[in-house]
């Protein structure tokens, strides 16, 4: 008896194994059209500046548009996806942003173009929560730490974006190179969508309702543990807005470098965080949420103090290689346990929290540069993520996601 009862306990895991990978794949292939959609706009940014007759100052208000737009909504998603589905919910963000990023290109005016990005930063930050929530109900039933993984397909997915879309720039318009975008982006919502659809979210065998009278102290600790990981997110978020800003011109300015060399800080930083996330299941896996945290802060922070500070440019280059390694993994980990600890709602505020960090950095730097010096102003990064390092510490008693 054994031996028949065997073969019909692997049959009946068999389907729900299916299932989760299937799951899998097609939530790898939405973090990817993220990063491919969101990166198609941004190299034709220029192009659209002299399209619209924009000046610098009027195309930074109209590029707030974006940041507006995905604030605002990523709140708003959370309540959606509890009330839909976070499937749902990604589906349909799956299908407005390919069509809100063929509007930029549409407009005559800075006043127009902030607009049409207002709707476009909505769909950006309602994919970005809709589709984590998602990722963080089948980590659960997985039981294993893929969350980096997505992330590393968003960075793929902005990579591929970029480099094709610097290939097209010079023989394609903004309007035929975003409608394009359009098409793909469409083509491949449609034909990954039914994945989601069908396939309830998963929940881990052991998972049970919370009991009926969880005491209000319990909840309230609960949203304050989420916003502390969300800090972490910030801290890392903060990092990467700085470095995309401000590298290259950190590089020309202060160390001589070639403009060629200094374009490449940036990629050389990006690069090292798409390889630290494919290696961050393994990372997880080995070392522990908090273990990653810690070590991932304080690789950051060293990397940074270097590519801030180093006087030669291949040291600096080295140092932004070793800052990408360390943050790599500090936004998943951050968003997974948000998301663990209250779902989607914990993973709109982690989330909304990690986008601020992104649009404080910049600003933050350039103000810090002008008081002191660009060097000592990106510094700043070191420090924020050794403040992550210490936060992903303090938090190690935290039990979230086993």
């Amino acid at each position: 008896m054994p031996l028949l009862n065997k073969p019909r306990t692997v049959n009946a895991d068999a389907p729900r194994t299916t299932a989760l990978t299937r799951l899998r794949i097609a939530l790898t292939v939405f973090f990817a059209l993220d990063g491919f959609v969101f990166a198609g706009w941004v190299v034709r940014i220029p192009a659209i500046k002299a399209q619209t007759g924009a000046s610098a100052s009027a195309l930074g208000l109209a590029l707030l548009g974006v940041s507006a737009g995905a604030v605002v909504t990523m709140m708003l998603t959370g309540r959606l996806c509890r009330r839909f589905g976070s499937h749902t919910v990604t589906v349909a963000c799956g299908v407005l942003l390919p069509l809100t990023v063929a509007l930029p290109p549409l407009t005559h005016s800075p006043l127009a173009l902030g607009l049409v990005l207002l709707a476009f930063g909505a769909a950006y930050g309602g994919i970005n929560v809709a589709m984590n929530s998602a990722a963080v109900d089948l980590v659960a039933a997985l039981r294993r730490p893929v969350m980096p993984s997505f992330h590393a397909a968003f960075s793929l997915g902005g990579m591929l974006g970029s480099g094709l879309g610097g290939l097209v720039a010079g023989h394609l318009s903004p309007t035929r190179h975003l409608l394009a975008i359009t098409v793909i982006g469409l083509v491949v919502t449609a034909v990954t969508a039914p994945a989601l659809l069908r396939t309830p979210a998963p929940r881990p065998p052991e998972q049970l309702p919370a009991p009926a009278g969880q005491p209000r102290e319990t909840r309230r600790g609960t949203r304050g543990i989420v916003l502390v990981f969300g800090l972490i997110a910030l801290c890392t978020a903060y990092g990467e807005g700085a470095l995309a800003d401000w590298s290259a011109l950190h590089m020309e300015r202060d160390l001589g470098a070639h403009p060629g060399v200094a374009a490449a800080g940036y990629a050389c930083f990006a690069f090292a965080m798409t390889i630290g996330r494919l290696s961050g299941t393994a990372l997880l896996e080995r070392l522990g949420r908090t273990r990653t945290l810690v070590a991932g802060g304080a690789t950051g922070a060293a990397g940074m103090l270097l590519g801030a500070l180093a006087p030669s440019v291949w040291l600096t280059l080295a140092g932004f290689v070793i800052t990408g390694i360390g943050l790599a993994n500090l936004f998943p980990v951050a968003v997974e346990r948000a998301g663990a600890l209250a779902g989607p709602t914990g993973v709109a505020a982690a989330s909304t929290l990690g986008y601020g960090g992104m649009l404080l950095g910049p600003p933050a730097i350039g103000f810090m540069a002008d008081w002191f010096s660009l060097p000592t102003a990106l510094t700043s990064v070191a420090l924020l993520a050794a403040v992550a390092a210490t936060i992903g510490f303090a938090t190690r008693r935290v039990a979230v996601g086993g």
